[in-house]
């Protein structure tokens, strides 16, 4: 978008494309370089003309408290198909809870939180830690591995296709449509990966209400979304796409990103070997520098925000791996310290917290510390080198890692 296309009430001088939404691979950290020099040169908010998928437009905020509010401020932003999912291929569902507004949201939230309240996925660690030693005892004696391919993609679907009574005998294919529909910046891909998705998810509902089973897809018929109302199909289809898109790709990219620091920074691999204890609140300062997020609310009204003028229909950034390194909020935002119980956003706030925090939360203590007792001190694989990508969910594309 050049300057001559910018809508009347952008600023030039506000107006750019950042390095950080480029979609592309970089070599050095961008946690370390380009999130930095971000909130070094820019101001409070930005027009920013790549930051969301196909190069797309909308504002980004920089500072915790600015983005604090802004998901505090249900009125003035919506979340109302926020992610253009069904809009793609021509439907118009929407991801349940994900892109629901109140006062409809509360109905799914509170049909949706006991079933992952902490207690509920406390109960699941059992057989998180089965899936995680299953992985890793495949190539525990190789003295190798191929980390996202035979580890971190691999962890989280099998929890979530467990969840959700689905096959494992189709995870290839499931792994190829997410990220093609997380991961593209070709729009036509990224249609053509829903379609699939959501046709799929379609099939196995009309399934199971023809013959319920006893899983989770089955019990979502007796839900009620208000009033006495059970759920229909099309919001059991949003809340089946909620949890296929979230819970297959924000695993899986966080075990990346925290691998390869523990890669980069053996000390600190060491010290949660020592200090298995600390693994939980290491988890908070990772989700904190790493979490891999840039998501969006639409402005619902005219707002101003530092004096620049917000127009209704707007793309608002809510940019957790920038906004969780304001330095007006952390000393040396960059910096992991296991100790410092810092706040965040990684997992979201207000009302749109994720769901599957807990879960989330649990998956990734459950990896590290089942893989720090199996594996011993690792580095990464002679020959190879790092790389990140970086958009709207940074992640490590290639991690090889090797020990003795």
């Amino acid at each position: 978008m050049s300057t001559d296309t910018l809508p009347s009430h952008v600023p030039a001088d506000k107006a750019m494309r950042l390095p950080y939404f480029a979609r592309e691979v970089v070599k050095d950290c961008p946690q370390e370089t380009l999130i930095p020099e971000m909130h070094r040169t820019l101001g409070p908010i930005t027009y920013v003309t790549n930051i969301f998928p196909g190069d797309k437009p909308g504002w980004l905020l920089t500072g915790y408290d600015d983005t604090m509010a802004m998901l505090r401020d249900a009125d003035n932003y919506t979340k109302n198909g926020m992610g253009q999912w069904s809009q793609s291929i021509g439907e118009n569902w929407l991801v349940v809870p994900t892109e629901v507004d109140p006062p409809t949201h509360s109905h799914y939230r509170k049909a949706l939180n006991p079933s992952f309240s902490p207690q509920k996925m406390a109960a699941m660690k059992d057989d998180l830690k089965r899936r995680a030693v299953d992985l890793i005892d495949k190539f525990k004696d190789r003295k190798s591995c191929d980390f996202i391919n035979e580890f971190s993609e691999r962890y989280p679907i099998y929890i979530v296709l467990d969840l959700l009574g689905l096959p494992q005998d189709r995870m290839a294919e499931f792994l190829v449509w997410e990220k093609e529909m997380l991961h593209s910046n070709d729009w036509e891909v990224r249609s053509n990966a829903v379609k699939k998705a959501v046709n799929y998810l379609k099939g196995e509902i009309a399934l199971r209400r023809e013959k319920p089973l006893d899983d989770y897809i089955s019990r979502l018929f007796d839900l009620e979304a208000g009033e006495g109302r059970k759920w229909n199909d099309e919001e059991v289809l949003g809340h089946c796409f909620n949890l296929f898109l979230g819970g297959l790709d924000t695993v899986t990219t966080m075990l990346g990103n925290i691998f390869a620091h523990l890669v980069r920074h053996p000390e600190q691999q060491q010290e949660l070997r020592e200090h298995p204890e600390r693994i939980v609140l290491a988890v908070e300062e990772f989700l904190r520098v790493y979490g891999p997020v840039t998501a969006f609310r639409i402005a619902a009204q005219e707002i101003e925000v530092h004096g620049q003028k917000i127009m209704p229909g707007d793309y608002v950034s809510v940019a957790t791996p920038i906004v969780n390194q304001d330095p007006k909020i952390h000393e040396n935002p960059s910096d992991i310290r296991f100790d410092r119980k810092a706040p965040h956003v990684a997992l979201g706030g207000g009302i749109h917290k994720c769901l599957g925090m807990h879960l989330a939360r649990f998956e990734l203590q459950t990896a590290i510390d089942e893989f720090l007792k199996a594996i011993p001190q690792f580095r990464l694989k002679e020959g190879t080198e790092l790389g990140y990508f970086v958009g709207n969910i940074t992640f490590i594309p290639k991690l090889e890692l090797e020990w003795d």
